[in-house]
């Protein structure tokens, strides 16, 4: 797997500003069937940085489980701030190490002047291990199927 994380990470990132409502952050997730989000802001070359990131956990622990009215917050009141990020030519085994270091399933990437590029989850580690498991178990099988045809 020397693959880099720029490699298989989703580069079709869903994004939220962080003054936007904390139930415009839980609508999109809904929307759009996912659990996490990237806080990002845009950047004056046009570019967006990540400053955040939001979960569906993290609206739960901060808003369900303590009974706040979601209605009154911003989803700055709630992201994770300074998000551990992953430069987009890192290999995998790093991000990998990363996430295990710091207990998350997903790291936003990024380019080299720190721009959102996209998002690594463990889907993409997995399905990237899975290719090429299959690339391995198939060199098996043509060895044997060539050595058969030679052989016979």
């Amino acid at each position: 797997m020397a693959k880099n994380i720029g490699q298989i990470c989703k580069r079709n990132v869903v994004t939220i500003r962080m003054s936007e409502d904390l139930t415009a952050a839980a609508r999109s997730m809904r929307e759009k069937h996912i659990g996490y989000l990237v806080v990002a802001e845009p950047q004056a070359d046009g570019t967006t940085k990540p400053v955040g990131v939001l979960t569906d956990r993290d609206i739960v622990i901060a808003v369900v489980a303590r009974e706040v009215d979601a209605r009154t917050l911003t989803v700055g009141d709630v992201m994770t701030r300074k998000p551990t990020v992953a430069a987009e030519d890192v290999g995998i085994e790093t991000a990998l190490q990363d996430m295990r270091r710091i207990g998350v399933r997903r790291l936003p990437v990024v380019g080299l002047r720190g721009q959102l590029v996209g998002v690594l989850s463990l889907d993409d580690v997995l399905e990237a291990l899975a290719e090429d498991l299959a690339n391995i178990a198939g060199s098996i099988r043509n060895e044997q199927r060539i050595e058969g045809t030679l052989r016979t």
